[in-house]
């Protein structure tokens, strides 16, 4: 599968078929990275990493990612460039563009990234905007291809904040690749409808279903319990408020139990705030493949890059 010079920006952009083969390529790259075989597709490419937002997972798979594939990657942070202060977003992605054989940018509005892949004129990557955090999900859904040894039918639940970048891009990916995917959340912070119904449209197509509940008893039947923190970046003087309205839909041993299954596992993209969104109990038990997770980050992240940019 060609996806030479492809943005990575959503998975609304990519099909199915094209989601699929980036998962294998970072089980081939995964596999062979353990028998101490690196490789080579992006000798001479020079990556640029633009951070806004502080980053450990997405940052360090970055690097490493490039620099086992023969690449070299450039850290900038906001201090370092000009972006959207003293220079548009356009111009510097033009500039950069010619500077440069692909970009990555973690920061706030997804307007930045989107206008980073517009105007570059080489591939950029989505290293997670306010409204989508697309390379979480390889990883997410690569852990789970690894743990179940399919996707297609697995039964999937979000516990929490159902309107942030994770849940929006947890939806999109699961109902892409036939995954039941259920966000269960109070009112208030259900995903937009919009959304919603695009990815029922989705989900249609692959054979599984997508439902928004403020049910934990809607948690029955789950084969992977996810969250994330209740106050994403930038939303800190809400935490009061956010603990009050989620806190029954914290995952505990209860809502484990809930699910009826003693092989549901717990995910979380991480940092983790214990004692809010997830109990020290169920992070540090059995269930959870968090640190799977953590490390798929970085083989699904050099999978994008070799895809879209690397000689192969």
């Amino acid at each position: 599968m060609n996806l030479k010079g492809r943005n990575f920006i959503t998975l609304k952009d990519y099909t199915p078929e094209e989601i699929e083969y980036l998962i294998e390529l970072a089980a081939k790259l995964k596999a062979d990275k353990k028998k101490g075989i690196t490789g080579s597709s992006l000798k001479g490419k020079n990556i640029a990493l633009i951070f806004e937002k502080p980053s450990t997972r997405t940052r360090c798979s970055f690097v490493v990612a490039c620099v086992d594939e023969g690449g070299h990657p450039e850290y900038l942070g906001k201090d370092d460039i000009q972006l959207g202060h003293k220079e548009s977003v356009e111009d510097t992605a033009r500039v950069m563009g010619r500077l440069f054989d692909g970009i990555e940018f973690r920061g706030f509005k997804h307007s930045t990234v989107e206008a980073l892949a517009e105007y570059a004129g080489v591939p950029v990557w989505n290293g997670l905007t306010d409204d989508y955090h697309p390379t979480q999900i390889l990883a997410d859904l690569l852990t789970l291809k690894e743990h179940y040894k399919y996707l297609k039918g697995l039964n999937f639940v979000y516990a929490g904040d159902g309107r942030n970048n994770m849940a929006n891009s947890l939806m999109i990916g699961c109902s892409k690749v036939g995954v039941n995917f259920t966000i269960l959340a109070p009112k208030s912070l259900w995903p937009k409808e919009e959304l919603v119904n695009l990815c029922r449209g989705y989900a249609k197509a692959a054979g599984s279903t997508v439902a928004i509940s403020d049910d934990i008893d809607d948690v029955k039947g789950a084969d992977a319990i996810y969250t994330d923190v209740w106050c994403s970046m930038g939303e800190e003087d809400k935490a009061a408020e956010r603990v009050a309205l989620l806190k029954p839909f914290q995952v505990n041993a209860e809502l484990m139990a809930r699910t009826g299954k003693d092989t549901t596992i717990f995910m979380h993209c991480l940092p983790a705030v214990k004692g809010n969104e997830v109990t020290e109990e169920v992070f540090e038990s059995k269930a959870s493949v968090v640190f799977d997770e953590a490390e798929n980050r970085m083989h699904t992240i050099k999978a994008v890059m070799v895809a879209t940019l690397g000689d192969q």
